[in-house]
């Protein structure tokens, strides 16, 4: 399994237009909050108090443990983003099912135009296409982004940049 650095300097590879990479700050969390979304339900109670499993609760759950093999950091930083994604979602999949079904839906799709008219701009296919844990590197590289640019994680960052073909 490749690591850290590798999954990132293969991401950021596709990725090296700024209007690709603007794009992508849009796009992917429209993507996690309509997957959120639509697997917010069935609701699945947890005993007899207010606890309850929803399929993206396991989902993500599995998705950290994979951020989490990567870098604890990195995967601390993810479990906090997802959770919050985990909150809007269950309020949007507890709307009536039009409501839920449209937030969903339309934000899934709104969110893969974004991310193809940024690819438009980079004049690359996303990375996704080569590699499906490009769908998971994703979300990551953006929390990896916005660490570089707060001055964080700098080592990573200038190992990414070496591999970055």
């Amino acid at each position: 399994m490749n690591t850290l650095v590798e999954h990132l300097a293969n991401y950021a590879a596709y990725h090296r237009n700024p209007r690709n990479v603007a794009t992508h700050f849009i796009g992917i969390p429209m993507i996690v909050l309509a997957v959120t979304t639509l697997l917010g339900r069935p609701v699945m109670p947890l005993g007899d108090g207010d606890a309850y499993l929803t399929p993206a609760m396991v989902v993500y759950a599995l998705s950290c443990l994979f951020y989490l093999r990567l870098s604890a950091g990195f995967g601390v930083a993810m479990a906090i983003v997802l959770a919050l994604f985990l909150y809007a979602g269950a309020h949007l999949a507890a709307l009536p099912t039009g409501g839920w079904l449209a937030a969903g839906i339309g934000l899934f799709v709104a969110g893969w135009v974004i991310q193809f008219v940024g690819h438009y701009y980079e004049g690359r296919k996303p990375a996704f296409v080569d590699d499906m844990v490009g769908l998971l590197i994703g979300p990551l590289f953006l929390v990896a982004e916005t660490a570089f640019a707060c001055g964080l994680a700098a080592g990573t960052r200038d190992a990414m940049m070496a591999r970055v073909s």
